[in-house]
């Protein structure tokens, strides 16, 4: 009786004094890449960062660094600017989920593109993302300056008009970024023409939309959480204090 022996294809070409080259395997395939076609168009040059199921029934949820989208499992439509709300708690789901793809952690903020400012000792320490063109900004500076031995970082984001990074050129290339920027928001001090300097717009940019905030102000604070929008100072002094 002939008995035939199946050898591994390695071995066999080694058997019979040859090489055998295994062949790459292929990529995986991209996850959800017919859809990421489809809906391109209408995202013009957003990035696309994921795509993968949501919570609500049959819809997908697109993240892009300006924030949430929807679509279906053909991207035959794209939802914007969708907020939804739990019937059973009223809580705000999108709020929530953006708040879980925003997550940071203080110590890791890159605190040299912020202008930094100083009250009493500095002891306690927020930053916040705003617009010279932000009336509530402005607002919140007046806050912040009731609050005791404070350092602020604020990183600029030139969000709100035309003019706005054009401003935040001026005062970030300007002798003394933190002295102009407060009189500006204060007094409505001038401000001096745009010099030409290396500026950090385009990384506090790309942060801003990182931290999925939507508008300026927003607070940053040391416990890791954030306020999107102008408080006042008693709140402010409530959330260093660790009060939720």
């Amino acid at each position: 009786m002939l008995v035939k022996l199946s050898l591994p294809a390695a071995l066999l070409g080694l058997a019979l004094g040859g090489s055998v080259h295994a062949a790459a395997p292929a990529a995986p395939a991209k996850p959800y890449a017919d859809v990421e076609k489809a809906i391109m168009p209408l995202l013009g040059t957003v990035p696309i960062e994921k795509i993968s199921p949501s919570k609500f029934g049959t819809l997908l949820e697109v993240v892009t660094p300006r924030g949430l989208v929807y679509t279906d499992k053909t991207g035959s439509f794209v939802l914007f600017d969708v907020t939804a709300i739990d019937t059973r708690t009223q809580e705000n789901l999108t709020e929530q989920r953006n708040d879980e793809l925003g997550k940071f952690v203080f110590a890791d903020l890159p605190l040299k593109d912020a202008i930094k400012t100083v009250r009493g000792d500095g002891a306690r320490v927020i930053a916040t993302f705003e617009d010279p063109n932000c009336g509530y900004c402005r607002k919140l500076m007046g806050e912040l300056k009731k609050v005791d031995n404070l350092t602020v970082y604020t990183f600029l984001v030139p969000v709100m008009a035309a003019d706005s990074a054009s401003k935040s050129t001026a005062i970030l290339c300007s002798p003394d970024p933190a002295k102009t920027w407060v009189e500006h928001m204060t007094d409505n001090s001038p401000l001096p023409a745009p010099a030409e300097c290396a500026t950090s717009l385009e990384r506090n940019a790309a942060l801003f939309h990182k931290l999925r905030l939507n508008g300026t102000p927003a607070i940053l604070f040391p416990s890791n959480t954030k306020s999107p929008g102008y408080i006042p100072a008693e709140r402010i002094e409530a959330r260093l204090a660790g009060a939720k």
